[in-house]
């Protein structure tokens, strides 16, 4: 898919105050570690991640996302009465019925006109937002729009760390299905999607591309009982890391070659590249096998984890915030979900 007429006007974003570092995790996997004879350090030596991010008590994944609303507003100095259309897209969720889309409506206080649902697509909700988005832009059926997403992983976190903890039929074996849920974090993010027109940034979006492996949907799966995800649920995560990894790039690999074909970009084209984060291993395979610049990697996982469905528009935000991403910069955005879902997005920044 190529656009003539779309820009992302900004990002916007929302960092939770709990911080919690991969040795205080540790701390409190002390049973399980010392049952199974573990040594400490091992998740931040396996993953890159020094510490992520939680929600305090009781906060809603719709109050996040609309931190990050509020946010991006303010940064691009748009009046949120020209946002005609919120899509909510994080893995976190209120509730299942209405759509927390309502919520985060309510809290930014657009107008009633502006059209609002929820979008799920695990990590990949935010750029099938944009992409969503876009295409109104393009065919003149909204001139802003505005992608959300508020990601609470503090209850994951809790609920396998004590499962782990109390279950004593976990071995080694079996730990390693649960690695990843120990490696996400909390955050929250937003993108203002506008025409050509009604933009002053002139942020353009050039080309999106996908590609999907479904076959392998089973490598990474979660649920929750409660349907949100909030203080009062029990969500789980069942993920085989190595397969997922190598499977993962594997697609993402055929998405580039899709990417290159509509963007008329190659390996050599992007000044910055804004990722998925997910952990070390992740990206020096990514990188590694789509032949980019490992230099060019923008990481954030090693402060904030795998902040699902946040992680690469807080990563752009970030970027944009500390010089990194520059006016004028080819920006590619390269997303991996599980499914296996893989997005590519060309910016000329």
């Amino acid at each position: 898919m190529r656009y003539e007429g779309v820009c992302i006007e900004g990002f916007g974003y929302a960092l939770p105050p709990r911080v919690v570092s991969s040795d205080e995790l540790e701390e409190w996997l002390a049973p399980l570690y010392m049952r199974l004879g573990l040594c400490r350090g091992r998740l931040e030596l396996m993953s890159g991640i020094r510490q992520r991010r939680f929600w305090n008590e009781g906060f809603l994944p719709s109050q996040a996302a609309a931190l990050a609303g509020e946010d991006a507003l303010k940064k691009t100095r748009l009046d949120r009465r020209d946002v005609q259309c919120l899509i909510n897209c994080s893995v976190s969720r209120d509730f299942v019925e209405p759509a927390t889309s309502t919520a985060v409506h309510r809290l930014l206080g657009l107008e009633d006109y502006a059209l609002n649902f929820d979008i799920s697509n695990a990590c990949l909700g935010m750029s099938t937002a944009i992409q969503v988005l876009a295409n109104m832009v393009e065919l003149g059926q909204i001139r802003c729009g505005m992608a959300v997403c508020g990601e609470n992983a503090g209850p994951l976190v809790a609920n396998t760390v004590a499962r782990l903890n109390d279950d004593k039929s976990i071995t080694r074996k079996a730990l390693k299905g649960q690695f990843a849920s120990l490696t996400i974090g909390s955050c929250a993010a937003a993108a203002i999607v506008t025409s050509r027109e009604a933009s002053r940034s002139q942020h353009r979006l050039l080309a999106a591309a996908g590609y999907s492996d479904t076959a392998s949907n089973s490598l990474c799966q979660g649920d929750t009982r409660g349907g949100g995800m909030t203080d009062d649920s029990a969500p789980a995560m069942e993920t085989d890391s190595q397969e997922l990894l190598h499977r993962g790039v594997a697609a993402a690999q055929r998405m580039w070659e899709r990417f290159k074909q509509e963007s008329g970009w190659n390996e050599q084209t992007p000044d910055l590249v804004c990722t998925h984060q997910v952990g070390k291993a992740h990206s020096a395979l990514l990188f590694e096998t789509l032949g980019i610049d490992a230099e060019k990697d923008c990481r954030t996982f090693p402060e904030l984890g795998n902040c699902g469905s946040a992680s690469w528009p807080v990563t752009c935000a970030l970027a944009e915030e500390n010089g990194r991403l520059k006016k004028g910069d080819r920006l590619a955005v390269l997303a991996i979900g599980s499914g296996i879902n893989c997005d590519g997005l060309a910016l000329q920044w």
